[in-house]
């Protein structure tokens, strides 16, 4: 979930046409568009890791944490008060007592214990299981020798306490999509998946596969005066032309723009000052499986990393609409070296270790890829003829965005190209190279180092902001080193809006994700939008 926040929040920030000094108008259609598949995988969001489900979620849902997109830091959403023990352990939440699910039932504690039980039964083996992970007994829960997770307390209705296993900040891992809180006396699991239920802003009204997701306005959200508007279609549009046409026929209001788009749009009069940019904290990459044996070498891995010329792939495809990667961790992150040189462009070196590591004959292996401009097949064909130069034959293998996912964590690869989440929190991003983090929660490359493991258990346990981040840092370089992906790039996002629309904000977590229930569209929008 990401923080909403005032219009005036924005103006002070200096965010220059996102907003006007006039009061928000009531009313109205927003077309929203879901650029990153062609389908829904599913509208069950605690069992997605994709973003294109998320989308669903920012209109329905509700966590037990949001993003403040401004402060860059997690608040609470379904608490108005947490107190916290002297030890950082235990935090006793005051929930809101105004938050109502669609279908009628009022928040109460029991919701988010049952939640946070079924995003960790390891039967679903759901991506947000390594979230709440950070809940005393979550593992205990997850073996199956407890029929409760002990860190869960329920004192009342509007009161509950939970233990931590280690002193951490909670809400960076319980303000994420995946730990949305679905109420607790729906009979039937499997409607979550076609008729979702949640404590957002506007109410599910239908699915049309293949086409859009249409949201209603729920009159009894929380938050006084809002949703602006009445309706939000969340229309499915991975083409980058059919979005650019869309977008200049003003049938829709907002579109994520690809390397290509972006470059025609800041040289269009018409369009050039309505972009928000922000530097999101996803680095793109291609993860190496070690079910591959030549993966099983670092060395192997590391003159993968040398034989990639990464920046002439980000200025010549993705036109410069990134930051090359030197590390996991991007540039934004407290814990980025800005020290720590990146991989440096060098065929030679790449042949050395491959020599070294027994493959001085090169080998071969496929890369699971979707269709994305900006990390999907395009980018794989174009680091073809670089890994051949040193021996290494590369093919792609296509798949739907929405099927990428599924291939990922249920380790159907050999190895992937994707875009993962860094941030905010460096602490969460560093916990998907913990051997102990599952391979479907976010290990996907079932990296396993006790050097790193004993790095991350210091800062998980560091109590000191400082030494937490120095420790973090130590970990990132390790991985870097280690290389089990391709570092290629840090996204720089770009979303084109309409001149009447307001409210957007520069989410660095996923600038794709924006806060519905504070748009809102002026009196100089479409007659079809009002």
């Amino acid at each position: 979930m990401f923080r909403r926040f005032t219009l005036a929040a924005v103006l002070c920030a200096g965010v220059s046409g996102l907003a006007l000094a006039e009061e928000p108008r009531q009313g109205g259609t927003f077309n929203f568009t879901a650029p990153y598949g062609s389908s829904f995988a599913t509208l069950d969001i605690q069992a997605s890791p994709n973003t294109q489900e998320e989308f669903i979620t920012q209109a329905i849902h509700r966590s037990l944490y949001a993003w403040d997109s401004i402060n860059n830091a997690p608040v609470l959403e379904l608490a108005t008060g947490v107190d916290v023990s002297d030890d950082g352990l235990v935090y006793t939440y005051h929930l809101r007592k105004d938050a109502k699910f669609h279908n009628g039932k009022a928040l109460t504690a029991d919701d988010i214990i049952y939640s946070y039980k079924r995003v960790s039964d390891p039967k679903n083996a759901f991506p947000g299981a390594s979230y709440v992970a950070i809940i005393k007994g979550v593992d205990d829960f997850a073996a199956g020798k407890s029929e409760d997770i002990a860190g869960l307390k329920k004192i009342d209705d509007n009161t509950l306490e939970v233990t931590f296993s280690s002193p951490v900040n909670p809400g960076f891992s319980l303000m994420q999509n995946t730990t949305a809180i679905y109420p607790s006396n729906v009979e039937d699991e499997a409607t979550f998946a076609t008729a979702p239920v949640g404590l957002g802003p506007f109410r599910f009204r239908e699915h049309v596969p293949g086409s859009q997701i249409v949201v209603e306005k729920f009159d009894e959200f929380y938050e006084e005066g809002k949703p602006y508007l009445d309706r939000v279609n969340i229309i499915l549009m991975s083409e980058d032309s059919a979005r650019d046409v869309a977008f200049r026929n003003k049938e829709i209001d907002v579109s994520i723009l690809g390397p290509t788009q972006y470059q025609a749009y800041q040289q269009d009069d018409a369009l050039k000052d309505h972009l928000l940019e922000v530097a999101e904290v996803y680095t793109r990459n291609i993860g190496f499986n070690p079910k591959v044996e030549a993966f099983r070498d670092k060395r192997v891995r590391q003159a993968i990393n040398h034989a990639i010329n990464t920046p002439l792939i980000v200025e010549r495809l993705v036109k410069n609409k990134a930051y090359p990667a030197s590390g996991w961790l991007p540039i934004s992150s407290p814990a980025f070296d800005k020290d720590k040189a990146p991989y440096a462009f060098d065929p030679d070196k790449a042949k050395e270790l491959l020599k070294e590591a027994g493959y001085e004959n090169g080998f071969s292996f496929e890369v699971t890829a979707s269709p994305n401009e900006s990390w999907g097949v395009p980018i794989v064909e174009a680091i073809l003829p670089m890994l051949q130069k040193v021996g290494i034959t590369v093919k792609p293998k296509p798949v739907e965005s929405s099927a990428l996912g599924e291939a990922v964590t249920t380790n159907n690869f050999e190895a992937f190209i994707w875009s993962n989440q860094t941030g905010p929190d460096p602490l969460a991003a560093m916990r998907c190279y913990w051997s102990k983090t599952a391979q479907s929660a976010c290990n996907y490359t079932s990296y396993s180092n006790p050097e790193f493991d004993k790095l991350y258990e210091a800062a998980r346990d560091e109590r000191d902001p400082a030494k937490q981040t120095d420790l973090l840092r130590q970990a990132n370089n390790l991985v870097q080193d280690d290389a089990p992906v391709w570092f290629f790039n840090y996204n720089k996002a770009v979303m084109a809006y309409q001149p009447w629309v307001h409210g957007l904000v520069p989410n660095a977590n996923e600038l794709a994700l924006q806060p519905y229930e504070d748009i809102w569209i002026d009196d100089t929008a479409p007659a079809s939008r009002k």
